[in-house]
């Protein structure tokens, strides 16, 4: 799958997240995707990969969250997850369906 179906939760972020990956940026969606390229890749979405992290993509998404929210990284590190999570579920729900015969 190539492009990202519309109106499923956080599809923006994710849509953001892969084109910064392809243009090789460090971003906050771009590492949101790297945390979830797994899932996402088996949901059928092509990934580029990260340019090299010094951390985990889970400890370099928190820090360059901290960079500009220093006082409340934790929790919109737990808010982009629940984003990025929901995104997946949904996105396995639509790839199912569009299976089903």
């Amino acid at each position: 799958m190539t492009t990202i179906p519309t109106g499923l939760p956080g599809a923006d972020l994710v849509a953001s997240g892969i084109a910064a990956l392809r243009r090789g940026e460090v971003t906050v969606e771009a590492l949101l995707v790297t945390v979830g390229e797994p899932r996402l890749r088996t949901a059928g979405l092509v990934i580029s990969p990260p340019p090299p992290l010094e951390h985990s993509p889970e400890i370099s998404l928190y820090l360059l969250i901290g960079k500009d929210y220093p006082e409340d990284a934790h929790s919109r590190y737990n808010a982009l997850i629940r984003r990025l999570v929901s995104f997946e579920r949904a996105l396995e729900h639509h790839a199912r369906r569009d299976n089903d015969p």
